[in-house]
């Protein structure tokens, strides 16, 4: 299955709340303000060692007050990408 498939990503600026399937969530990737991505990825991720040391990254960061009102995972788009492109 293409990455594509897996990861639907928007600019993080549009509100899509309703676009999120059901066992899917919200997370917003990006080193910078203003340009963070925004991805939609299965829950089934959360289980993955890879991306509980993103979310480590996350609250080392962030804490619980995250920018985008939302799950904010600071690293590059493309390691981010390359990351999750392995879990399946």
């Amino acid at each position: 299955m293409a990455i594509g498939k897996i990861i639907r990503r928007s600019l993080s600026g549009e509100k899509r709340l309703n676009n999120v399937p059901k066992g899917h969530f919200v997370v917003y990737v990006g080193e910078l303000e203003g340009e963070k991505k925004r991805f939609v990825i299965p829950v089934s991720y959360l289980k993955h060692p890879s991306f509980k040391e993103l979310l480590l990254l996350a609250e080392e960061e962030f804490g619980f007050d995250h920018p985008t009102c939302g799950l904010t995972i600071p690293c590059s788009e493309s390691l981010f990408v390359e990351m999750i492109s392995r879990f399946r």
